[in-house]
């Protein structure tokens, strides 16, 4: 990227494994980052005094409305981690990314990234057995849509299939849209890269796309499989 970003970028999720290839790749940017999580001493083990830590619950209005103030775009990571209860798919992937779009666009936040998943349409599929979590996160992908496809507001919607660990930029990559991809997968660093390049990159609002891995070979950058993608 050859332009620094200039705001301040929540990110939500950010103790997870996905999450914190996003934290590390802002800062490799030295892009601002603010933190949400709910177990403060985590985030401070994990990142120090390398980005501002703000403590709360996904399930809290009051709380992501402190979280999102004074913040020019989020970056949510957010996914359930049990089939009931406060980390649910229901509470989290869906509930949870809502209340964090909404708080968002009440606080004037202008770009809303998320992480999704493949085939989030496909109401028959497998991973629908586990609480339905794709059509949870089906149903939080149409509501950031709805609430940053307005004008002023801007969404990117990543799709990626199943998530691996490994250095980012070391692997071509296959982009659709449609939901067409029902398999594959890609580095968690690369999906990483992809949300923070969207918060530059005018050919990334207001856009959904899937991915996964290609072929091993070392990338410059990821920043041409956005041309891609149709307008």
């Amino acid at each position: 990227m050859n332009n620094v970003y200039q705001g301040k970028v929540l990110v939500a999720g950010a103790t997870g494994k996905t999450g914190q290839w996003v934290v590390k790749r802002l800062l490799h940017y030295r892009i601002s980052v603010r933190v949400f999580s709910r177990d403060k001493d985590k985030a401070l083990a994990m990142f120090g005094d390398s980005v501002e830590i703000v403590t709360g619950k996904i399930q809290n209005a009051v709380d992501i409305g402190q979280a999102v103030k004074g913040c020019d775009a989020v970056i949510s990571t957010l996914g359930s981690s049990s089939y009931s209860g406060e980390s649910s798919p229901a509470d989290v992937d869906r509930d949870g990314v809502k209340r964090l779009a909404d708080e968002a666009a009440k606080a004037g936040v202008k770009h809303f990234a998320l992480i999704s998943s493949l085939a989030v349409t496909k109401w028959y599929h497998p991973l629908n057995l586990f609480a339905g979590v794709l059509l949870k996160k089906w149903e939080a992908e149409e509501h950031v849509r709805k609430v940053f496809g307005q004008e002023g507001r801007s969404y990117t919607i990543v799709r990626p299939g199943g998530l691996k660990d490994g250095e980012p930029l070391l692997h071509k990559l296959h982009v659709d849209t449609g939901d067409r991809l029902w398999n594959g997968f890609i580095n968690r660093a690369d999906v990483a890269e992809l949300l923070v390049l969207s918060l530059l990159l005018e050919k990334a609002k207001n856009k959904t796309f899937e991915v996964v891995n290609d072929i091993q070979e070392p990338q410059t950058n990821l920043e041409q499989y956005y041309d891609v993608l149709p307008e």
